[in-house]
């Protein structure tokens, strides 16, 4: 197993999307990149923790190839927007990587190196060690499956959710 920490915009998003692939074991919301030793949800929405919504997705590199998981990352945001997604702006929204070894990093680079190729305009991804890790309260934890009439999931995450159903159709898990 692996796991990969990244953040691409609200939390929930990347939550919804990495759980209906195949492979994936885990996907934990929370919080990383910051400064706040002790991050909750409302300190982090100030962006002055410094911290950025994340996942940890975990998952089986003999299943789903690493590659995949972070081809879906570059294609379920735009990597090209800084400190921002869409109408979510501020550096808890940037778009970023935090690797655990040198490894990772390596891969991340070349994933966003490939984004570069099909993003028009400059990818601003940040790609920093993993020094810290606060998972997110229990309420932010599979929001999208709890939540799926509330509105930033109908007009955020399920557009990402059903982009991802298309794209990657072969590694989805069998409904």
């Amino acid at each position: 197993m692996q796991t990969f920490v990244i953040a691409g915009g609200c939390f929930w998003c990347l939550d919804a999307v990495y759980r209906t692939l195949k492979g994936v074991s885990a996907v934990v919301s929370g919080y990383t990149g910051g400064q706040t030793a002790h991050p909750d949800y409302e300190s982090v929405c100030t962006g002055r923790t410094g911290h950025a919504e994340a996942v940890a997705v975990t998952f089986d590199p003999d299943v789903i190839p690493a590659t995949v998981i972070l081809d879906v990352f570059f294609s379920l945001h735009d990597p090209r927007q800084l400190n921002r997604q869409g109408n979510d702006v501020g550096t808890q929204y940037r778009s970023a990587m935090f690797y655990a070894d040198e490894e990772q990093k390596t891969l991340f680079e070349a994933a966003r190196d490939r984004a570069g190729e099909y993003w028009d305009g400059g990818v601003v991804t940040e790609i920093a060690p993993l020094t810290d890790w606060h998972e997110a309260e229990a309420y932010h934890q599979d929001f999208f499956a709890k939540n799926p009439g509330q509105g930033y999931c109908m007009a955020v995450a399920l557009p990402k959710v059903n982009k991802i159903r298309t794209s990657f159709a072969g590694y989805l898990l069998a409904s």
